[in-house]
């Protein structure tokens, strides 16, 4: 049965990737999470091998391929670690908007970088005060001199340390009614004058993926760093928004299918009462159900990344996947757990990692609750 969006190609990428994390990133993955931290040098290794936004134009560094490869690099890199995250982002939400959105000058000056690795990205939209409701952000930018002048603060950053080239959500007009029509975005440089970096923030899981606070005072932007128009920052936020939760259940459907793999593995070699783990029908049907559950799950996601590379509008149905693929993937997480025993609270253990990482997926590009009421919304409800 023919793939709905893989060819021979993409097989042929898949290997090359593969071959390559098993050689730069396995092998330091714990390291890492040490570390709190990805290394630059990774990052610039990626860009030598072309795995840094390959649906670039090649006048930019890409190699003009369609968007079936980010799908795997996003896939292989989640079957190294959650912690790889940031490098999702920054190739399929951060870059996306300045390629969409941005003058032919803001392109040639920043894209080639990005995929070369040499500058890396982030978004920065959550506030201490406002999280899915964007519509309520309170960072303020007003244009002076020829510069927008940022105050605010932002919170949640992911690649907030490490980042070189930061898109900036603000309000530009804080009186809009309706309040949405005030957001414009900024790109916000590393060595912007009034920029500053908060606490590298300690989170549950994801430990090797860097996150931050952001501070903006008085802080001086180019009027020419203003990303698009004035007033739509929202619109092209949402414009957005569709892709991001796709990365997201596209993490959450991958992370249950290697928690599951460990899972069987570990139940065939485990032996109690003289036989294995495995042999008892219990717990047989227990991964049987999970198996489906996956199957199902990966059934749904790869039909709805076809129609998203087709150009399909699907937010209703990438609200679904985002929300139940994130909840089944917690379940299985803890299921996995309990099925390892003892020994699957143990950090030696990779499924005591993923316990820790799954559960973000079900709060951040908007949490669960947000997708059910996006879901009844376009019901009619």
């Amino acid at each position: 049965m023919k793939h709905p969006y893989l060819n021979e190609d993409h097989l042929l990428f898949r290997k090359a990737l593969r071959k390559f994390l098993d050689k730069e990133a396995y092998p330091f993955y714990g390291q890492w999470e040490e570390d709190r931290r990805i290394p630059r040098s990774f990052w610039l290794k990626m860009g030598e091998q072309g795995f840094l936004c390959p649906d670039l134009p090649e006048k930019y560094g890409g190699s003009a391929v369609d968007w079936g490869f980010s799908v795997i690099i996003n896939e292989e890199l989640e079957r190294v670690g959650s912690g790889t995250v940031g490098i999702g982002l920054h190739n399929d939400i951060v870059v996306p908007y300045i390629h969409a959105f941005g003058t032919e000058e803001q392109k040639e000056r920043w894209l080639p970088k990005c995929t070369s690795g040499e500058t890396i990205t982030a978004i920065a939209m959550t506030e201490p005060g406002a999280g899915s409701d964007l519509a309520g952000i309170s960072t303020t930018a007003v244009l002076q001199d020829g510069h927008y002048v940022i105050n605010g603060q932002k919170t949640f950053i992911t690649n907030g340390i490490q980042s070189d080239l930061i898109v900036v959500a603000c309000k530009t007009d804080p009186q809009a009614v309706p309040a949405h029509k005030g957001i414009s975005l900024l790109v916000v440089e590393r060595d912007a004058p009034g920029f500053s970096r908060g606490r590298q923030l300690h989170k549950v899981g994801l430990h090797c993926q860097d996150t931050a606070e952001l501070i903006f005072e008085d802080c001086k932007v180019p009027k020419e760093n203003l990303l698009g128009e004035e007033g739509k920052g929202f619109l092209y936020m949402m414009d957005k928004l569709q892709q991001e939760r796709l990365l997201v259940a596209i993490a959450a459907q991958v992370s249950a299918e290697e928690m599951l793999a460990m899972t069987v593995a570990y139940t065939k070699e485990r032996m109690a009462f003289g036989r294995q783990i495995s042999s008892f029908q219990a717990l047989q049907f227990k991964l049987a159900e999970m198996a489906t559950e996956i199957e199902m799950g990966r059934t749904f996601l790869d039909a709805l990344i076809a129609d998203h590379i087709a150009g399909e509008d699907i937010v209703t149905k990438v609200s679904m996947a985002k929300w139940k693929l994130t909840d089944m993937a917690k379940k299985v997480a803890m299921e996995c757990m309990q099925l390892h025993g003892g020994y699957g609270y143990m950090e030696e253990y990779e499924i005591a990692r993923r316990f820790r990482d799954i559960p973000v997926s079900s709060i951040y590009a908007g949490t669960n609750e947000i997708m059910k009421k996006i879901i009844a919304k376009n019901m009619g409800l």
